[in-house]
């Protein structure tokens, strides 16, 4: 007998539940198909309870933080039992979006400002802001030879295409704009501008040879605590204001139990240790 009780979870384990509940007086171990009754009774009591807490969360995410939040999802629905819906683009796109009714529930943004002028006109919940992670930017290209440990390249010139961000709507271009500013090259490099609609974009430019250098974030280039491919520039940060990535909690998603987890998710030391791994410093 102790063998056959022994073996009973594995049984449990492969239970199809689809099926009503009997009791086959007819086995050869009935104190083994009694137990058997009331544990498969428990689980589909308990089953519904368990579903009712499950929710979704609509998550829009800045581009520059796709890998990591790609990541971070999957050990949240691993961990808490709820789901993620997820958007990538520019965190100037999604806050248009936002104001004219965009089903988001959390913003997980390129920039502190967004998320502090959506508190401030009534699109998020207040005290629910903070910084999930400060960006870095670097001077990329797909080309192992073509950019030099401290960006005179920029100077040196014998490129003809540039790639960056939209100012007006990714944070990262605007940092890389400020960066040319302060290093006196702006102005002579514009005419060599490809624009990206967002750093996601921006990247893919550089990635597939349409412009041979540009200013991506360094989560999009870093493997392994360095640039994986080509060669980069790893941009001072005194050079441009600090990248601080702040996420909150929208109007929509303020009864969201799924959205109030992510939140709590993202300050966990699973989630930092990924978002670390990126190349991201923590505030």
């Amino acid at each position: 007998m102790a063998a056959r009780r022994t073996d009973l979870p594995v049984k449990l384990a492969t239970i199809t539940l689809a099926g009503p509940l009997e009791y086959n007086a007819a086995s050869s171990t009935p104190s083994e198909n009694v137990g058997m009754f009331f544990l498969r009774a428990l689980f589909l009591a308990i089953l519904p309870i368990a579903m009712a807490h499950a929710d979704e969360v609509k998550v829009a995410v800045a581009s520059n933080f796709t890998g990591p939040m790609q990541v971070i999802s999957v050990l949240f629905e691993r961990d808490t039992g709820h789901k993620v819906s997820l958007a990538f683009g520019s965190t100037g796109k999604f806050y248009a979006q936002i104001v004219n009714g965009a089903p988001f529930e959390v913003l997980l943004a390129a920039d502190d400002e967004t998320p502090a002028r959506l508190l401030r006109e009534g699109g998020a919940v207040a005290g629910s802001n903070f910084t999930y992670a400060i960006g870095k930017l670097v001077l990329w290209s797909a080309d192992p030879k073509r950019v030099d440990a401290t960006g005179e390249v920029l100077k040196r010139g014998g490129f003809r295409h540039l790639a960056v961000a939209n100012p007006k709507t990714a944070p990262y271009g605007a940092a890389a704009v400020q960066a040319m500013d302060k290093l006196g090259i702006l102005e002579p490099l514009k005419p060599t501008f490809v624009q990206g609609e967002n750093i996601g974009q921006t990247h893919q430019f550089v990635a597939t040879g349409a412009a041979e250098l540009g200013f991506v974030a360094y989560s999009q280039v870093i493997k392994n605590g360095q640039i994986g491919s080509g060669s980069g520039w790893l941009v001072p940060a005194s050079l441009h204001e600090a990248i601080r990535q702040d996420a909150v909690l929208l109007s929509k998603g303020k009864d969201k139990p799924a959205a109030l987890a992510l939140l709590k998710y993202l300050k966990s030391e699973t989630a930092q240790t990924v978002i670390k791994s990126f190349g991201y410093e923590l505030p």
